[in-house]
């Protein structure tokens, strides 16, 4: 007698290269984090509700079963945001938006808007 079928893991990857979970703009690296920061599936749902438990349950077995492969998919993601954050920083501008940002959060501070 057969009683469990074949489980497909709810993770897909988007036209960007980024891994999801189901069908929602989770990422994969988000929910590990989540996970090895010391969060339960039902803590990572409370912090996403757009996940089902079932998926989360999933992508942490997935997660345990294929540890190497996500951890260097995971470093991969951080170095590319690393490169994109330094590139952002780069710009000519940056420095002067951040002080403009800074400024109006300040005031808004004073004002006790925030």
């Amino acid at each position: 007698m057969q009683i469990a079928e074949t489980f497909t893991v709810p993770l897909r990857t988007d036209q960007q290269g980024v891994i999801r979970v189901g069908e929602t703009r989770v990422r994969l690296d988000t929910v590990v984090f989540a996970f090895n920061e010391g969060c339960t599936a039902e803590e990572i749902i409370s912090r996403y509700p757009s996940l089902k438990l079932v998926e989360v349950y999933a992508v942490i077995a997935y997660y345990l079963d294929n540890q190497a492969a996500v951890d260097r998919y995971v470093k991969e993601r951080e170095a590319e945001s690393e490169k994109v954050r330094q590139e952002i920083q780069s710009q000519p501008d940056y420095s002067a938006f951040r002080e403009r940002l800074r400024k109006r959060k300040e005031h808004l501070r004073e004002k006790n808007l925030i």
